[in-house]
């Protein structure tokens, strides 16, 4: 399950009913309270469909406590028992467009998000939807003229706060971004472990590509104090854990979240900290578990298409197999990072005058990520546009993140002798 810009599960409040919190239940994540409210209003009333609506909503948001994608197919078992009892009920319908997020089935939820937005054109979560699923398709005046609609029909909203926040960090703001996000955090009930968690975990992101890691751990530590053993924050720590080239404890922590959740693209991320580690054999081993299981996947929406190009571009140097991957990616999404994946093996096929077409449309969003910049450097290079490159890779190595190293090596090789 990717880091997905969907819905901040505060929104669940909008459908659920008054959580109690019986005693023995405090050991019991937000989302497990709420499937055992849901489950207790479906044996009082089983023929009425909002205690299944309630139950769907539960367990997608369970799916991302846990990272574990089987919630959803229970969510939409619940679902459609909801719509068989009440065909086309409107909180049906809108939890039917969260799971099609969910699953990274973008295309169809903003389809869908589409139909209900005419239905009801001024509820505030449908608009979270289009922003949502035009983000991920790389929509993104779109997406910013859906989130702007959700802060003007309710001002503060915390679900269009967070949206803004994200799409303040895609257009470059990162401090306004982590503005947004503080006062997100600050408008959360205590009684939302999770939510808290996730927001912090994304506060921390926004240190961490700014360089702040000092400042990013102690998010961390904070979100792993609200919810043990979160794998966000679990992935996040890892990130800081690199940047202080501390290798083994990020091996440490992402091993954590992959026994916990997983995925190809976790697997894929410990394999990364395995080689930094100086650990090749355990790291050649895992990537080719990561390649095994990213391939069983590379035809779904929900993949790691990206990881997979990468794995095939940068640690086996096989650049056709990578522009394959990458061009089967681009035609279900235009995001920003899936420009970058596409950009960078069509730079590594010499394909290099078509590659900045789209790294330059990727940055032209706003993005500051040091990995795209490092290679918007090394194709403006191989282009011959010196300047251009040294203006990418000073930036790329400023950020200090994924890619910064590199970019420093290569500014290095540039530089006259007389000045090394």
């Amino acid at each position: 399950m990717k880091k997905i810009f969907v819905l901040t599960l505060i929104i669940a409040s909008a459908y659920a009913v008054a959580q109690s919190n019986p005693a023995g239940n405090d050991s019991l994540s937000p989302a497990e309270r709420s499937i055992g409210e849901a489950r207790r209003a479906i044996e009082k009333k089983p023929t009425q469909y909002s205690g299944y609506n309630l139950l769907a909503m539960a367990l997608a948001r369970r799916a991302r406590e846990t990272s574990d994608v089987s919630f959803y197919t229970q969510a939409e078992d619940a679902l459609q028992k909801s719509l068989a009892l009440a065909p086309g009920n409107l909180d049906g319908e809108k939890i039917h467009v969260w799971l099609l997020l969910g699953r990274h089935e973008f295309a169809a939820a903003l389809d869908s998000a589409r139909v209900l937005n005419k239905r009801v054109p001024d509820d505030v979560l449908i608009y979270g939807f289009l922003t949502d699923a035009n983000a991920e398709l790389g929509n993104y005046k779109d997406a910013e003229m859906a989130a702007q609609w959700m802060l003007d029909l309710r001002p503060g909203n915390l679900p269009g706060v967070t949206r803004a926040a994200y799409l303040r960090e895609l257009f470059g703001d990162v401090d306004g971004a982590l503005e947004l996000m503080d006062m997100a955090y600050q408008s959360t009930p205590p009684t939302e472990t999770e939510d808290r968690a996730w927001i912090l975990s994304q506060m921390a992101h926004l240190r961490i590509v700014s360089g702040k890691t000092n400042e990013a751990e102690k998010l961390l530590q904070q979100a792993l104090a609200l919810f043990p053993g979160y794998h966000y924050a679990l992935g996040n720590l890892a990130k800081v854990r690199v940047q202080q080239k501390r290798y083994d404890q990020a091996v440490d922590l992402l091993q954590r979240r992959f026994n916990a959740a997983p995925h190809a693209e976790n697997l894929y991320d410990l394999a990364e900290a395995l080689e930094l580690a100086g650990r090749p054999d355990d790291a050649r081993k895992a990537f080719a578990e990561f390649e095994t299981k990213s391939l069983l996947e590379s035809v779904r929406a929900d993949n790691s298409n990206r990881e997979l190009i990468f794995y095939y571009a940068d640690h086996v140097h096989q650049p056709l197999k990578a522009l394959d991957v990458a061009k089967q990616e681009y035609t279900r999404r235009h995001d920003v990072y899936t420009l970058d994946a596409y950009a960078w093996s069509l730079h590594l096929n010499s394909q290099d005058m078509e590659a900045r077409q789209h790294i330059e449309a990727a940055l032209a969003v706003g993005v500051h990520d040091a990995r795209m910049l490092s290679h918007a450097g090394e194709i403006a290079l191989k282009l011959g546009d010196r300047s251009a490159a040294q203006c990418y890779l000073q930036d790329s190595a400023a950020l200090n993140g994924p890619g910064s190293e590199q970019a420093r090596l290569t500014l290095a090789a540039l530089m006259p002798r007389s000045q090394k």
